[in-house]
């Protein structure tokens, strides 16, 4: 897929996510957040830098780490996300935090800039990870942190079946690369690619739990990567695509509910205290 348009899928997809994002995901991510945090392990006075923060889950916990005479910013290519992450700020009265629009392939950030760099389940979506990555590297200060967190490998993701379904339905895939950077060390590999020392990863087995199976399919249809393609489906097309859906999570059904095997990879690195020539 041509990475402009993915940019744009996963910016406007992700704009019509931002409404019920929190809602269906919160708690299934948590423990995956949780986990990007204590690698990261932001300190008092340090500045972070949270990347495709969302609604500023993430992004809220490290400001609290890093206390008043520290800094978070927040940066997604969603624009409503990051409207969503400033208001629950002012909500929260945290000062210590900012929000901006960007692209992580791009950042509009000086040079060595940052103490941590975190990015929670955004990597993934992506068209090009290393580049990311690079960046990262780049406004990283000397001996500075990076935490990531993405899905694991697909075969343990037991919702994966909902991006072939939404594939059979539009012109272009929706997110082609979305389980390479979980497959086998492929997420650490990059780090070390990108120049990062001291790299080292673990996996995260999980259960996504659904109270029904509108609970499920909004989580998977509304709140996620496909939602661009779900808003133009017609009623037709949906009930299809839901039908499908529910098949393919029938295994996990218990009762009315739904627990979903899902995993996660989180690795931590470190930019290293003297920069090559091409760092």
């Amino acid at each position: 897929m041509d990475a402009r348009l993915q940019r744009r899928i996963q910016r406007y997809g992700w704009d019509l996510a931002a409404v019920a994002y929190e809602s269906l995901w919160q708690a299934q991510l948590a423990e995956a957040q949780g986990a990007l945090l204590a690698l990261a392990s932001p300190a008092v006075g340090e500045r972070v830098l949270d990347i495709a923060c969302g609604t500023g889950l993430v992004s809220f916990e490290a400001a609290r780490a890093v206390g008043p005479s520290g800094h978070v910013l927040g940066i997604d290519l969603s624009e409503r996300m990051i409207d969503a992450a400033e208001r629950r700020a002012r909500d929260l009265k945290l000062s210590n935090c900012g929000f901006s629009r960007m692209d992580a392939e791009t950042l509009a950030l000086p040079d060595a800039s940052f103490d941590v760099a975190i990015c929670a389940l955004g990597l993934m979506y992506m068209p090009d990870p290393e580049r990311a990555l690079r960046e990262m590297h780049r406004v990283s200060h000397p001996g500075g942190r990076i935490a990531l967190a993405v899905w694991g490998a697909r075969s343990k993701c037991g919702w994966s079946a909902i991006f072939p379904i939404v594939d059979d339905e539009v012109a272009s895939e929706v997110c082609p690369l979305f389980f390479r950077l979980g497959e086998q060390d492929t997420l650490a590999r990059l780090c070390a690619d990108a120049n990062f020392e001291h790299v080292r990863h673990r996996r995260i087995t999980a259960t996504l739990t659904f109270a029904d199976a509108n609970e499920a399919c909004d989580a998977a249809f509304v709140g996620g990567p496909v939602a661009l393609a779900w808003s133009r489906f017609n009623d037709h097309v949906r009930a299809r695509v839901r039908a499908r859906y529910l098949d393919a999570i029938e295994p996990w059904r218990h009762g009315h509910g739904y627990r979903i095997p899902g995993e996660f990879v989180v690795a931590a690195a470190v930019a290293p205290m003297q920069r090559s020539a091409a760092g």
